[in-house]
């Protein structure tokens, strides 16, 4: 392993025992009383949502829950959810007139900033020429060789519109070139909404608490075989009562979706020898951690290359967009090349291609990736300071450009361990931290996400507001 890597999972999500202690004993946190219209008086001005309250109450007409992913509803923090009107590099602005230091980044795109002005000058002379053809176009061209070139396990690559769709391609290519079904999955791991993935899932799953989701048939989820993150012993029990019949083992290589969750040393090493012990594929779900770990992501991060690999998010630049890719011999199972049927009317779209390649770009610059290991160092261990001064159970890391922070003593190696956290108590730091202008995942089981546009005084900012709000909850 890579020493920067081992450097990282040693400290790994387990807490820092020189800074944290428990609470007090007998110590009752304070419960804020949630309004359905917001106003807290902060120095001179009052934090206000009133418009974002009106906004949401007139969406939950008009789509189901008010919104059109689940965990934007704030249903595990409380509160009201905040409606935004635009984004610039590392802040956002509400309806309101609020505005936010964000470690959301649209759910992990914005690695280089939000509304960038070269990013946005790019698309500006693309839509020029359309915003889409259905039909081939050379920035595909340009887009896919960045992408080869840099990710260790891809030679061919398909774009897709989103992580999901990405997922399940990847899914039918695994049992189409194996010719076999079943999948081993991780616990809190998720890689999309298709059906064959929700089992034990992650993200709103998690934050919502639901169980397997309502409509999914059990034919549909039979031949997906779960084990506990972290747990490379679970996965060879699981080869061995079904031997011969496994395709592939597909998870996050770095969890985000149940929180931030590294890898314990050893076990990617493991995966990968299990999976070729068995003539089975490994498939590193890199929505997240692609480009964000390492430019080609977390496998050139910690140097183990899986077969196939999904990617999204930092490859559209903040468009839609989604990819999954590897070794040669296995995508050319890919139609037109191969029998494996997988299409798409706005795959390849100029717009997204034009937005992702100068994304890119970016990203080579030297010290990127030193830069976001450095302020989300700084960011997560001041966190952690805090927490332990005002006497809160906590445990955190980071990779790079990508960190979580538990509300539990940990450590934290599996979907399991992040349950033990104190959610309740999550919330309520969750909406302290809105009123002093910091805008976090709303759920304790996502991960966060720094960029190269926040600032030294973005972080100050962040860790003085983190202890204000803990000293009060």
């Amino acid at each position: 392993m890579a020493g920067a890597a081992a450097a990282a999972v040693a400290s790994g999500i387990s807490a820092r025992p020189a800074t944290l202690r428990r609470a007090p004993a007998g110590r009752r946190a304070r419960v804020p009383v949630v309004r359905a219209a917001i106003s807290v008086e902060k120095g001179e001005k009052a934090y206000t949502v009133q418009k974002s309250e009106q906004i949401f109450n007139a969406a939950k007409e008009l789509m189901p829950g008010g919104v059109n992913s689940p965990v934007r509803a704030f249903k595990s923090v409380g509160g009201q959810p905040i409606v935004f009107d635009s984004v610039k590099g590392s802040r956002m602005w509400d309806v309101d007139g609020n505005e936010y230091i964000d470690y959301v980044g649209s759910w992990g795109p914005a690695i280089i900033g939000h509304a960038d002005d070269k990013v946005n000058a790019a698309l500006i002379e693309t839509l020029k020429k359309g915003t889409s053809f259905g039909a081939p176009c050379v920035l595909e061209n340009v887009l896919a060789e960045m992408v080869i070139s840099a990710v260790p396990s891809i030679e061919m690559v398909r774009f897709v519109n989103s992580g999901t769709e990405a997922c399940m391609g990847a899914l039918r290519l695994v049992r189409a070139y194996t010719g076999r079904e079943k999948i081993i999955k991780f616990e809190g791991c998720y890689h999309g909404h298709a059906d064959s993935f929700l089992v034990k899932a992650g993200s709103g799953v998690a934050t919502l608490g639901l169980p397997d989701s309502p409509g999914v048939p059990k034919g549909a989820t039979y031949e997906t075989l779960t084990a506990p993150y972290n747990d490379a012993e679970a996965v060879k029990k699981l080869f061995e009562d079904n031997k011969g019949e496994i395709a592939a083992v597909f998870l996050e290589p770095v969890v985000g979706n149940a929180g931030f969750i590294p890898p314990q040393p050893g076990f990617l090493n493991a995966l990968r020898d299990l999976t070729k012990q068995n003539g089975a594929l490994l498939v590193f779900d890199e929505v997240m951690t692609g480009f964000r770990l390492a430019y080609g992501g977390a496998q050139e991060y910690f140097g183990i290359t899986p077969d196939v690999t999904t990617m999204g998010k930092i490859i559209g630049g903040g468009l839609p967009v989604g990819a999954y890719g590897g070794r040669r011999y296995i995508m050319e199972m890919v139609a037109p090349a191969g029998p494996m049927y997988q299409a798409g009317t706005l795959s390849g779209n100029p717009l997204a291609m034009t937005a992702g390649i100068h994304t890119l770009k970016r990203l080579t610059e030297p010290g990127t990736y030193e830069y976001l290991d450095k302020i989300t160092g700084d960011l997560v261990h001041g966190i952690l300071d805090a927490g332990a001064k005002t006497g809160h159970e906590m445990c955190g890391g980071h990779i790079r450009g990508m960190f979580g922070v538990f509300f539990t003593g940990g450590p934290v190696h599996n979907f399991g361990d992040a349950k033990k956290s104190d959610t309740e108590k999550f919330g309520r730091f969750y909406r302290g931290m809105l009123e002093e202008g910091v805008y976090l995942a709303p759920s304790q089981f996502e991960a966060g996400f720094t960029s190269l546009a926040h600032t030294s005084q973005d972080i100050e900012k962040t860790i003085e507001a983190a202890e204000k709000v803990l000293k009060r909850i």
